[in-house]
Formats: C-alpha cells, structure tokens, sequence
C-alpha cells in the first residue's frame, strides 16, 4: 500500500467512494503516476512531482492539482463548485464529473512533462 491507499483506507465511507473514483480517473490518463506525498497531503506523483491531491475536511472534500492553470483548464466543467486559486471544494454527493478531473490531471501532466 501506499500513501493514497493508507489515506483512503482511513476515511468516512462517503468519503472515501468520492475519492477513490477521482484517483481512478486520474490513474486512467496517467497509469505511471506512484503514490506519495505533497504539502502533507498523500498525493499521486507523475515523473517526479505531484499530480493530484485530495484532502477530507469536515464538510466536503477539496482536490488540489498543485497547480492554479489547471483548475482554470476544468473550469468550464465546474459550475457550480467552490474554486479558489488551486483548490476545487465539494461534497461526497456532489463530486466533480470525469471530465473535470480529467482536463485538470491533463493540465498538470502538460505542465509536467
């Protein structure tokens, strides 16, 4: 197991279904990302440098693409959600759609890569 998996593995229910699905997507588009760390947060890593974050607070979840450009690729798939610089807020209910993870994780491997 890894950094993800020990996170995941420790969250509410409700939680931790809206997480996992949104690494899932992330790993989909890019299956050679590791699991570890970044800013204390347990992060999916592409060639070196993080690529996707997610962090439980008491009432949502927030995903964090290390990387203010990236939110702004998804941005017209996020109405609706809390935005602010780097950071996409949500609740387990209400998660962003695929497609939202998947401009922002494309974003950040471009930047990356």
């Amino acid at each position: 197991m890894g950094a993800v998996d020990d996170y995941l593995a420790g969250l509410d229910p409700a939680y931790r279904s809206a997480a996992r699905h949104i690494y899932a997507v992330a790993v989909k588009l890019a299956p050679d990302t590791e699991q570890g760390t970044s800013y204390g947060m347990a992060a999916l890593r592409y060639k070196g440098k993080p690529l996707l974050a997610l962090k439980a607070a008491k009432a949502h979840l927030s995903v964090f693409p290390f990387s203010p450009a990236a939110v702004d690729a998804a941005r017209e798939h996020l109405d609706g959600f809390d935005i602010s610089k780097g950071t996409v807020r949500f609740t387990p209910d209400s998660p962003p759609s695929d497609a939202a993870i998947k401009a922002m994780v494309r974003h950040r491997m471009a930047e990356i890569d």
